[in-house]
């Protein structure tokens, strides 16, 4: 027989924040997954560092960043190989990854090469997205409001026709995109309404007002845009 596939999310990079049912999959596994940048560190080891047992088998698969999508698809495309192999001998892999597996997970990108061949079974997390509002002490949505989850990479043009449609926003992959989004925000009359939160839960978290945020972003920072009044008011 084959073996079973988790995609295992691990939270926004504090470990406390990790569900009981994924700790227990790490510390059972006998093989561990998990994507690193190509020549550096893997953030969704060191989250689940602790729990990893001694000796086990583990499939490092190191993703390029670069906006050109050949160069990663080429790596997920051997990572799915690799995890495949282990699979096919009966093993069990659990794949690390930050956050939550289907919300801007890369795990997403593995469960399409291998949902077809293979038992897979996906353990949600903590996404970003509610730590930074947790953080923020920001609450999003209540009642009938409406909320938009923006990538910072897209265009001007594209972000402003989704500004005036929600009454709450987040803008995620901050990044090098944070003087232009500034500047969008700002124009659009929103820069007051605006929080930006870098390595929410982690050691060197920050939470300013987007109008003091800095223009060096890392790429795990977020824009949460709370545009009505209070909901319990």
């Amino acid at each position: 027989m084959t073996g079973t596939l988790y995609g295992v999310g691990l939270g926004p990079g504090d470990p406390d924040l990790m569900t009981r049912r994924a700790a227990r999959l790490i510390e059972g596994a006998e093989v561990v997954a998990y994507p690193a940048l190509a020549g550096g560190d893997s953030l969704a080891r060191a989250i689940a560092a602790d729990l990893i047992p001694v000796g086990v088998e583990e499939l490092r698969i190191e993703l390029p960043m670069s906006p050109d999508r050949a160069p990663a698809q080429a790596a997920y495309d051997a990572g799915a190989r690799r995890i495949a192999e282990c699979l096919e001998r009966g093993c069990d892999v659990v794949c690390l990854c930050e956050g939550d597996p289907f919300f801007y997970g890369s795990f997403m990108y593995l469960f399409a090469r291998l949902r077809s061949r293979f038992a897979v079974e996906v353990v949600p997390g903590v996404t970003s997205l509610t730590a930074c509002a947790a953080r923020a002490a920001m609450p999003l949505v209540a009642r009938n409001e409406v909320m938009t989850v923006l990538p910072g990479p897209l265009s001007d043009a594209a972000l402003r026709d989704h500004l005036g449609r929600a009454d709450t926003l987040a803008v995620m992959k901050v990044g090098r995109h944070l003087p232009r989004l500034r500047a969008l925000l700002a124009a659009e009359g929103l820069l007051e309404a605006a929080t930006y939160i870098e390595r929410a839960t982690l050691g060197a978290e920050r939470v300013l007002s987007l109008a003091d945020a800095p223009d060096d972003a890392p790429y795990f920072s977020m824009i949460l845009i709370a545009k009505g009044a209070d909901p319990w008011l």
